[in-house]
């Protein structure tokens, strides 16, 4: 993760969190969750910037971000879906709501659709158990899919965006 560009690159936006967490032990999750909120997602030079500004080597960054599946090294679309492949999810029909979501979004695993507004990635557990198979786009749960209800729930959500835009 080498890169000289800091000198030329500012993330000013993140700058207080910077100086409110310089020096204190164990603040780099934070810090690196706020990168997140602020940018989308966490690219190399971003990177760089926070491990000079916090004064923590640049691997140790690399190896928190990934580490943890919640961060981004990749931008995505508007909306992220997480697709649930746990073992609940998985007995009861996940592949199939992935496959409906990747043929309904004319994309694979990780892209960007093509109007911007969605990336759907799998993840080992959401925690829903009981609403098996179950996704969660942003910070909403969507459980006891189908094929034809995840369709739908993006349908909705592309409408909602359109008189957004309308606006």
């Amino acid at each position: 993760m080498e890169c000289n560009c800091t000198e030329n690159r500012r993330f000013p936006e993140l700058d207080p969190d910077l100086i409110k967490y310089a020096g204190t032990e164990g603040s780099l999750i934070t810090v690196l969750q706020r990168a997140q909120e602020l940018y989308g997602w966490l690219p190399a030079d971003l990177l760089a910037y926070i491990a000079q500004r916090l004064g923590v080597k640049p691997a140790k960054v690399m190896g928190v971000v990934t580490f943890y599946t919640q961060f981004r090294t990749k931008p995505v679309g508007k909306h992220l879906i997480l697709l649930c492949q746990g073992t609940a999810c998985h007995v009861n029909g996940s592949a199939d709501i992935e496959q409906s979501v990747r043929e309904y979004l004319k994309a694979e695993e990780g892209e960007i659709t093509e109007n911007g507004l969605f990336t759907y990635n799998n993840v080992a557990c959401l925690g829903c158990c009981s609403l098996s198979p179950v996704m969660m786009i942003g910070d909403k749960t969507y459980g006891n899919l189908t094929k034809d209800k995840a369709t739908k729930i993006l349908k909705e959500i592309e409408k909602e965006e359109q008189r957004e835009a309308g606006k």
